[in-house]
């Protein structure tokens, strides 16, 4: 059997920056457990399936697919990153000749459009509602010790745990953070949550660019210590700093990727 697989580093124009993903274009069906053979095979964060959604579809002319994301562990139900890197694949590979793509997945519908200077995907806006500390006080000490914790929410829809730390702290303290995400599995099992979200309220800008908000991201509960970027922690985190800032266009940044992205939400 043989598959084209493309790597993609995505939320950069640089090689080796970004995040990577893998993206499989599947001609014909696959056998369900090859999906998880071969994400684990590729080992990185999320490696993207794309299918025709009908046998007279082919990538170039079509513009609606199936997607599917598989962490080397498990299928996860969004991954921004690797829907991203899927559009630029049938974009700019295999020179799908439409404007817009559309991606059916475990999320719905997501589309992606080219722009002038990339490529503009379109995620879904997640709530994040309030959480007693006292019911996530054992995963967050694990994760962070002693830090100082302003503020923390619950996404149910992704069952992400959003933690925003306290305001006192510089973008330098969240990016040398030591965070013990080994353990973190076994303190949290019920399965309530699957991806912890660290972030802090942006600084001014000066003599660096100015961002509303920074974060981190970790996923060990399928698989991913910690993820550079992504997309469905966003989804997250917009719905969250927009109401916390009053804005509906803001700049965000993981702090360990050269990355900045404009996002607007309604």
């Amino acid at each position: 059997m043989k598959l084209p697989v493309f790597v993609v580093d995505a939320f950069t124009a640089k090689a080796f920056h970004g995040n990577p993903a893998a993206v499989c274009l599947l001609e014909n069906k696959l056998d369900e457990d090859m999906h998880q053979k071969i994400a684990r095979e590729m080992n990185l964060s999320e490696t993207a399936f794309i299918r025709k959604l009908h046998p007279t579809d082919n990538f170039t002319q079509s513009s609606c697919f199936g997607l599917r994301w598989f962490t080397p562990a498990s299928e996860v139900p969004l991954c921004g990153h690797a829907t991203l890197a899927s559009a630029a694949v049938l974009f700019d590979k295999i020179k799908n000749v439409n404007s817009t793509l559309t991606f059916v997945t475990l999320s719905g519908e997501l589309k992606a459009r080219r722009a002038e200077d990339g490529i503009i995907l379109d995620l879904p806006l997640y709530p994040a509602h309030p959480q007693d500390f006292h019911e996530v006080e054992d995963l967050i000490k694990t994760a962070i010790g002693d830090t100082r914790v302003q503020d923390m929410r619950y996404s149910p829809d992704t069952r992400k745990l959003l933690v925003r730390l306290s305001d006192t702290y510089k973008r330098s303290f969240l990016e040398n953070l030591k965070v013990n995400t080994q353990d973190l599995p076994q303190v949290e099992s019920t399965g309530k949550v699957k991806g912890l979200i660290l972030t802090l309220k942006g600084e001014p800008g000066g003599q660096t660019p100015a961002f509303d908000f920074y974060s981190r991201y970790f996923a060990p509960w399928v698989g991913v210590a910690e993820d550079p970027v992504t997309g469905s922690a966003h989804a997250v985190l917009s719905s969250y700093w927009s109401q916390q800032l009053g804005k509906k266009d803001m700049h965000g940044r993981a702090v360990f990727v050269v990355f900045s992205f404009f996002l607007k939400t309604w």
